[in-house]
């Protein structure tokens, strides 16, 4: 081991510091160094099997010092030297029988260069070691079955290695050779390898005799991330660069704790954001979960819920579990996924706990479950009955993208046991594929004769075979050893194209094939980018982890009847955001055969206009749906707020969009606005007609009686106030707004100058008692003119002065109704409106005052009297206007004001001219100068 490389022991994990103590020992033998490595050799099978249960113990005790760095080592120099002594001569028979025992086997092919190997050939295997207690009798290792896909995964790395050799540009005048191990899928046998291939300890059987260390550079491998720590922890001392195929865990990405390890399957963080897209994709929020209780499963799960929560999914459930549980764990999981209110579960898991879930699923005979998985097992053909197939169709997860390698189908073609004779795992391999004994083994018939199977004659051909192992399109494992050797040979191919000082190395050195040390390769991996002949580039990045990318796979049961997996989509991790996922939809099926996609939420969307409210004490995919208030809206599914609308506009009943406001002001198409302007018409002919029959009448003693002059001038006047009204109707504009106000205050004042001109001569006329008395002449048809133009030029100064300085403008008034825009016009200036208002109200009081005193007069026809009844109906109106204006807002207000208008104005039309009219149409023998002045007896009539 290069000096240097170790690291301070309280830094490093136990199963570090025991390493790294038992190469130092080694190391430091030099008198019995032969003696010494054959006690080595021996405690390592103690070692192998205890240190996870040593660390573990010293972990929690906190001994880190003395215990756990000289304790050990004290015990391999000891336990070396006794046994070395105790054996002298007889220790190799010895070893060879306890490897033997352990079984080990292997395949191997001498080279220049030798890669290990570390693959799960065999599953669900456990050994039956008690890790505390000494024990020279090692217990075998339990077997339960052979993977065939696992066996296909180790041939790919001898294929590969042999492309390699045969390629004369890569590695040229180099071999490539390989030590490969079955590592049973147990973390525990996984460090009894790791170990071996590091300290050169394996043994073979050829003639019972022991090899000696092997110069192992770099190993492929393992399969389960539990197994990739095991190796990696007991190989990173040693700086030993480490690609694994299969272990995805987010935890082997932290460089600090495992320096050497790269791989060429994408992490489980990767995964695990591919999972939820996917999840989502499909509307997915209320899920149940299950992992294996190891360090893919937790870590794995602990990465999926982390990127759930994020996107908002939340997890109904949540079970964890391992081979070793009781099955009555195992059934409660079924139980509770039975029970859940979601039917969709996503599982992250390895291959031996889902063959147990399944076992118990099809044993509850639990169905309508929509199965989501990790590459772990979604692409393991592992329903072996028929009826259990049904529970596994429709089943969608991540696979690791496959392509296909040239010539790897025809090499796997040509396995055989002749190739590899006596070795136990070809041997084992074409048993389990043809259902027969092999007669490969020592001649005995007892496996024959006990399993009651068939001997395997060497006849049987793997062309008519079509399971895991020869079926390349079920998972894209393959794939990835291939890119793990081709990672280690353009590492090599880097390291020896090197120019002599322009190394990487100290004084610029650079590594020499018969030379270079582990760490030197470990270097040139870091960096290395290739293309692979299928058009890949291949690059780790500072974490060792490959570019992320996953086909989508659905299970469906083809023509055959038989279970398949079609890829219907795939997932790019460097593809821009919200285009990581492409899926065609229209290809999958869903559990049970369906067609439709499984709901899985808790409640269901709320729809636009409404928003959700959490209930309280449940997570927050379940909650209740609220409609918007008033003036509020949603457009979006699920949205956890209403928005207001802008100040113009309005929620519409749905309350999904905003509207604009609905816009009011009295019009002259609605109901109200016609007869407001009907009846504006009606005044205007009335004044009219009056006016024709005065004219017609001029001659008549009522009408020179009644001063025509000034009754034609207020007939004019409200022609011209009824002519006003109608401004108040349609849009308010700017030049509407100026006359509303204006035209109507000049009018209205014209009228009551009018109307007081004619009360003051009535009264002057009835004063004059003596017929010498000059008092009409003061008030001759000159001065009335004059009295009526000042007046009404008062208020036409008033009016003036408000246009100058702040004339009446239409405004949008949003005080009363929230869900309306009442257009109307405002005042502009407040001084000048309360001026010309005060105004005309003083013309009104004055003029109604000397009414009432001029109402008892002796005449037949008293004018006084009618113009007093005018007066009354005039401020009676327009005391009741305000407030009715005040609880009448909006278009009412103006309504309100036209109506006063007319009112005041018909009132004083028919008072005034009402009873003249009569006389002059009806009873025109009272149109006489006697009936005039009162010397006719209406009652002799």
């Amino acid at each position: 081991m290069p000096t240097g490389l170790l690291v301070r022991p309280e830094l490093q994990k136990p199963s570090v510091v025991l390493a790294n103590r038992m190469a130092v020992i080694v190391r430091i033998s030099t008198k019995r160094e032969v003696t010494f490595k054959r006690g080595i050799r021996l405690a390592h099978l103690f070692l192998a099997t205890t240190d996870s249960s040593l660390a573990s113990v010293l972990v929690q005790k906190k001994t880190y010092s003395i215990v756990a760095i000289f304790l050990p080592a004290m015990f391999q120099f000891v336990f070396g030297v006794l046994v070395g002594s105790a054996f002298p001569l007889g220790l190799d028979a010895l070893n060879c029988r306890l490897w033997e025992r352990i079984q080990l086997p292997n395949i191997s092919k001498g080279g220049d260069i030798v890669l290990g190997g570390i693959f799960s050939v065999h599953l669900n295997s456990f050994q039956q070691i008690n890790s505390f207690q000494f024990q020279f009798q090692i217990q075998p290792v339990v077997i339960f079955s052979f993977d065939l896909r696992g066996f296909r995964l180790l041939q790919t790395m001898i294929f590969t290695i042999e492309e390699i050799n045969r390629d004369e540009r890569l590695l040229p005048n180099i071999t490539l050779g390989y030590r490969i191990h079955d590592d049973c899928n147990t973390p525990e046998i996984a460090t009894e390898v790791a170990l071996a291939l590091v300290n050169g300890q394996e043994e073979t059987y050829v003639n019972q005799a022991c090899d000696g260390p092997l110069n192992i550079s770099g190993i492929v491998g393992g399969r389960g991330s539990s197994s990739s720590i095991a190796i990696a922890r007991t190989t990173g001392p040693f700086r030993i660069p480490l690609v694994s195929h299969f272990s995805t865990c987010v935890c082997l990405s932290d460089r600090n704790e495992y320096p050497t390890f790269h791989r060429t399957i994408p992490s489980d963080e990767h995964q695990s954001k591919a999972l939820v897209h996917l999840v989502q994709k499909f509307g997915w929020t209320w899920i149940g979960t299950v992992n294996s209780n190891n360090d893919y499963g937790n870590s794995g799960m602990r990465a999926f819920v982390e990127a759930a929560e994020e996107f908002g999914l939340c997890i109904a459930f949540s079970e964890s579990f391992q081979r070793t549980d009781s099955p009555d764990k195992i059934t409660r999981i079924v139980q509770v996924i039975k029970e859940a209110s979601t039917k969709v579960v996503v599982a992250f898991a390895v291959l031996g706990e889902m063959r147990l879930l399944f076992a118990e699923v099809l044993r509850q005979n639990l169905s309508g479950v929509q199965w989501v998985g990790s590459e772990g097992w979604i692409t393991a053909d592992f329903v072996v009955v028929d009826s259990g197939r049904r529970f596994l169709t429709g089943a969608i997860g991540t696979a690791v993208r496959a392509q296909e390698i040239p010539g790897l189908q025809d090499f796997l073609l040509t396995i055989h046991p002749s190739r590899f004779p006596g070795n136990p795992l070809v041997m084992t391999f074409w048993e389990t594929t043809f259902g027969c004994t092999s007669s490969f083994h020592s001649g005995t018939n007892e496996v024959g004769s006990i399993g009651r199977l068939p001997w395997c004659s060497g006849n049987e051909s793997l062309l008519q075979v079509d399971n895991a192992y020869t079926d390349l399109t079920m998972d894209g494992n393959s794939y990835m050893v291939y890119k793990a050797v081709y990672a280690f040979a353009h590492a090599f191919h880097d390291m020896l194209s090197c120019e002599s000082g322009k190394g990487p190395f100290p004084n610029k050195t650079c590594a020499r094939l018969s030379t270079f040390k582990p760490w030197q390769l470990l270097h040139y991996m870091k960096s290395i980018y290739f293309t692979t002949k299928v058009g890949e580039n291949v690059h780790f990045d500072e974490k060792g982890n490959p570019t992320a990318a996953y086909d989508i796979v659905n299970w469906k049961i083809n023509a055959n009847g038989s279970l398949e997996v079609q890829t219907f989509g795939y997932y790019n991790g460097s593809g821009p955001p919200g285009k990581e996922l492409v899926l065609n939809l229209h290809e999958i099926v869903w559990s049970g055969g369906k067609r439709q996609i499984p709901r899985a939420v808790c409640s269901e969307s709320c729809s636009p206009g409404t928003r959700k409210i959490a209930r309280k004490g449940q997570p927050i995919c379940c909650f209740d749906c609220k409609s918007c208030a008033d003036g509020e809206i949603t457009n979006t599914t699920d949205s956890a707020d209403c928005m207001k609308c802008p100040p113009l506009y309005w929620s519409n009943d749905q309350k999904d969009q905003c509207i604009p406001k609905k816009i009011e002001y009295l019009g002259f198409t609605e109901i109200l606005g016609m007869v407001l302007v009907i009846l504006a018409l009606v005044g205007l002919c009335m004044s009219g007609l009056t006016a024709g029959l005065f004219f017609r009448h001029r001659e008549t003693p009522l009408v020179k009686a009644n001063n025509s002059e000034l009754s034609f001038l207020l007939l004019f006047a409200l022609s011209c106030c009824f002519l006003c009204s109608v401004s108040f109707n349609g849009e308010p504009s700017h030049w509407s707004c100026m006359l509303r106000r204006t035209a109507f205050g000049v009018s209205f004042v014209m009228c009551i100058s009018c109307v007081l001109v004619k009360t003051i001569l009535v009264l002057t006329a009835f004063k004059a008692t003596h017929p010498s008395s000059n008092r009409m002449k003061w008030f001759g048809q000159r001065q009335q003119r004059i009295s009526v133009f000042l007046l009404a030029s008062v208020q036409g100064l008033i009016s003036v002065f408000w246009l100058f300085i702040a004339p009446p403008f239409p405004v949008i008034n949003t005080k009363y109704y929230r869900e309306r825009i009442i257009l109307e016009c405002d005042t502009g200036s407040s001084a000048a409106f309360y001026s010309a208002s005060g105004y005309i109200a003083l013309l009104s009081c004055i003029c109604f005052v000397l009414a009432f005193l001029a109402r008892k007069l002796p005449d037949n026809f008293n004018e006084a009297k009618c113009i007093t009844f005018s007066m009354l109906i005039f401020c009676a109106v327009w005391v009741t206007f305000i407030p009715a204006s005040v609880s009448s807002p909006g278009k009412y207000t103006v309504a309100v004001e036209v109506f006063a208008i007319l009112a005041s104005s018909f009132g004083l039309l028919l008072c005034i001219f009402a009873p003249k009219c009569f006389i002059i149409v009806i009873t025109p023998e009272r149109n006489t100068k006697k009936h005039i002045m009162g010397k006719v007896d209406e009652r002799n009539l």
